[in-house]
């Protein structure tokens, strides 16, 4: 009789159990259903402080028309705060030379894979998402150019992606060269490797073109800075290289190779050695 009792008990456990699957998964599916929901809530918020101070073209209905128009999952991340409990401010640079342009970073989450949280992109604990085992999604960043018309509607001029996970950091417009070609800086910290990267998108053929994107990083034991190698309207870089001395105890450069952008190829290529071939 007692083993007849235990067996029952066990099929009861089993069946409770796979009730709580099905109830986590309905529960899912809901929190996904809404996601549109809270993120509407926030914004209406944000819409009571800011009142009467609301604009066209504004920051916020840039973000209810991301919120409206993108698919979820797809987010305008935030800048990195040094403040444990500063606010926020969402990604964005306002350009409003030949119109009213805003440049923002967009996460897309990766298909069949949990959406990601803005919270687990930003900052320095966020660079080292690679290494970790939780499963929190893939982000795919990228810088998208939207255009705001004089009635406030928001079109989507282009967006190129920025080829990185985590660590979003901050977002610059800056000028580089005689030209003085202006360019976006998108700075992302390097936890790994104890440094930051910073991808460098230059309107080499004007703002409403795709710009060109060159990457330039800083780390112990890697280097990569800004040059104007052969004259031209595209930038270029010195590849630093470092090996360790002979105690094991300093890191220092020994060389430095220069890289120039082929238009042909469409690759930053070195005269050291031809070998030597760059995407960006």
């Amino acid at each position: 009789m007692k083993i007849h009792r235990l067996f029952g008990l066990v099929i009861v456990a089993i069946a409770l159990l796979v009730a709580c699957e099905d109830d986590t998964s309905d529960n899912g599916g809901e929190f996904r259903g809404d996601e549109k929901n809270i993120r509407e809530e926030n914004l209406e918020k944000k819409e009571e402080v800011t009142g009467s101070r609301r604009q066209p073209c504004d920051t916020l209905s840039l973000q209810e028309y991301i919120i409206e128009t993108f698919p979820d999952g797809n987010y305008l991340v935030e800048f990195d705060s040094p403040l444990l409990y500063a606010d926020t401010r969402p990604a964005v640079l306002y350009h409003r030379e030949g119109g009213t342009f805003i440049f923002g970073v967009i996460a897309k989450s990766k298909p069949g894979e949990r959406n990601v949280e803005v919270k687990n992109l930003v900052g320095y604990d966020a660079s080292f998402l690679n290494l970790d085992s939780t499963k929190l999604g893939t982000a795919f960043f990228f810088l998208t150019l939207f255009e705001c018309s004089g009635d406030g509607a928001f079109n989507v001029v282009w967006e190129t992606e920025v080829p990185i996970h985590s660590g979003f950091s901050s977002m610059k417009m800056k000028r580089w060269g005689k030209r003085k070609t202006p360019y976006v800086e998108i700075n992302f910290i390097d936890g790994v490797n104890s440094g930051y990267r910073n991808y460098n998108y230059f309107l080499v053929d004007g703002i409403k073109n795709k710009p060109h994107m060159m990457e330039t990083y800083t780390s112990i034991s890697r280097r990569r800075s800004m040059a104007d190698i052969n004259d031209d309207k595209f930038p270029d870089y010195w590849e630093h290289r470092f090996v360790e001395d002979d105690t094991a105890l300093f890191i220092r450069e020994y060389d430095s190779v220069p890289f120039y952008w082929d238009t042909t190829k469409q690759l930053y290529l070195s005269k050291k050695e031809r070998r030597w071939k760059r995407e960006y």
